[in-house]
């Protein structure tokens, strides 16, 4: 048995008489509901306000019929023996005040036979006058498994043509992960009439159209990561670190005695590449980067967000190994006090899954304003390591110009590089690639010549970069750096000066505007 049917035979063997089963997979509930029942040869009925009572299990007896969910629950009663009623769709009734008082009193008086009631639910809202008579299951998502089954089944179908390897059917079903199964089903069968055969190839249209199914959730969003280091300038201690564990998430790892990343909390100057980064960390570990939306969290209901927040939360589970993205994490906490403590609940339920998730999840948090940061948050132990994302240094620039002069299809030998640098100080990343497009625009629009080294500076000349223009919010981060809060993300410059550059420096030799 799995965990599911473990604790579903348990919970009817110990009578439990009310269970809401959580979950959008009815029929594979049903069949699971089915597998435990057969093995203890329990009785199980269905009814639903379409078709009445069902037997999915025979030997209940003769079926009462019932067409009403009051007339269900009072046949329900009058019937005897040993039986599990499955209400499908139950949760319909909650708000009639006569159904709900008639559920509660059934599932007192059932204490004292050997029948139980189980509701199936898309939510796992429960009223709060059957709380203290039900238990919640949540139904796992389908695992490799399930999903194996789904796709046996397809490729058993005659006429079907198969030429998948053996590693291509492995990476066929880790590709569907995170579907449900009826998702699956159509995913794979999608593959196999698109072009008459599923191979190899149909793993890409698989990834396609998950990345459209885990988009519809709206909380998370499913990145096609093709950033490399090579696409980052810079950052050198933080790209040695994430190098080290590049194969933490494999069996060879997890045999060698490895505990799986947790994640990296990655702090600093907005513009320094804290997302670049994040999306440079999926294609060198080859996993799937995922974007939790923390504004699509939110809903007008009572309990809405937490909900959805749990609900995105599992699925990036089923999907993993993967890399959970939280951008700009401090929004988590933008309303403050102003939406009676949602967003702080909403909060608190990412702090908890982090600090109990079982599966690999690498979770990879930026953020840019620290003093909206809860300390619980910033203690060892939430992440596996805290990165500073400071100004860049000289040497760093000179690869960010590089960076950005070969994604404008330049060659970086042709600028000279060293003076950009330089002219550069104070600069972030962001600030560097907008300086190349200025120039860029200059060069097209003069009579379509190539832009120079002259035209980046006089670009960077005409800029107010975040170091002047947030002098006192920079500083303040970059002190939170000093006091040893975190780790550095870049090797320390060898200049004394770049060491201790102050802002002013660039103020003071900024001619007049």
């Amino acid at each position: 048995m799995n965990s599911f049917d473990l604790e579903l035979d348990v919970y009817l063997r110990a009578r439990f008489t009310l269970i809401v089963l959580a979950t959008c997979e009815e029929e594979r509930a049903l069949q699971a509901i089915k597998t435990v029942c057969e093995k203890a040869r329990r009785p199980v009925v269905t009814w639903d306000v379409a078709e009445g009572f069902q037997s999915l299990v025979p030997g209940g007896g003769n079926l009462p019929a019932a067409k009403d969910p009051l007339s269900a629950l009072e046949q329900l009663e009058k019937t005897d023996g040993d039986m599990l009623c499955v209400l499908k769709d139950f949760h319909e009734c909650w708000g009639n005040a006569q159904i709900k008082r008639k559920l509660r009193s059934l599932a007192q008086r059932l204490k004292f036979t050997r029948k139980s009631i189980l509701v199936t639910t898309s939510s796992n809202k429960i009223p709060e006058e059957l709380k203290d008579e039900a238990v919640l299951i949540e139904f796992p998502p389908p695992g490799v498994d399930d999903l194996s089954a789904v796709l046996n089944r397809l490729t058993q179908t005659p006429g079907v043509k198969v030429s998948l390897t053996k590693l291509g059917r492995e990476k066929l079903v880790q590709a569907a992960l995170g579907l449900t199964t009826a998702q699956a089903q159509r995913v794979f069968a999608k593959a196999i009439v698109s072009d008459g055969t599923l191979d190899d190839r149909d793993i890409d249209l698989v990834t396609r159209e998950k990345k459209q199914i885990i988009s519809a959730s709206k909380a998370l969003e499913y990145y096609a990561v093709t950033e490399t280091p090579d696409d980052v300038g810079g950052l050198g201690i933080l790209k040695e670190w994430l190098r080290l564990r590049e194969l933490a998430f494999s069996q060879e790892a997890r045999d060698y005695g490895l505990p799986t990343p947790k994640g990296i909390a990655l702090i600093g100057i907005p513009g320094t590449g804290k997302s670049l980064t994040a999306k440079m960390i999926g294609g060198l570990w080859r996993i799937p980067l995922l974007r939790l939306d923390i504004g699509a969290l939110f809903g007008s209901l009572v309990g809405e967000s937490e909900e959805n927040a749990r609900r995105a939360l599992r699925l990036a589970e089923t999907v993993a190994p993967c890399i959970l993205w939280i951008d700009e994490m401090e929004k988590a906490l933008s309303q403050g006090g102003a939406d009676g403590g949602t967003s702080t609940r909403v909060f608190g339920s990412i702090l908890t899954w982090m600090a109990e998730k079982k599966a690999p999840c690498f979770v990879v948090a930026t953020a840019n304003d620290i003093s909206r940061l809860p300390p619980e948050l910033m203690r060892k132990g939430r992440f596996d390591e805290i990165f500073f994302l400071d100004l860049p240094t000289r040497l760093e620039r000179q690869e960010i110009f590089g960076v950005h002069l070969r994604k404008c299809r330049r060659v970086p030998q042709a600028f000279d590089l060293e003076r950009l640098a330089r002219e550069a100080q104070g600069y972030v990343g962001a600030e560097i690639e907008q300086a190349i497009y200025d120039a860029m625009y200059v060069g097209f629009n003069d009579q379509r010549r190539e832009f120079t080294t002259e035209d980046i500076c006089g670009a960077l000349k005409r800029q107010v970069p975040l170091s002047i223009a947030q002098r006192e919010t920079v500083g303040a981060l970059r002190n939170w750096l000093r006091e040893g809060r975190a780790q550095s993300a870049s090797f320390l410059e060898t200049s004394e000066a770049e060491q201790q550059f102050v802002p002013l420096e660039i103020d003071a030799a900024r001619p007049p505007a």
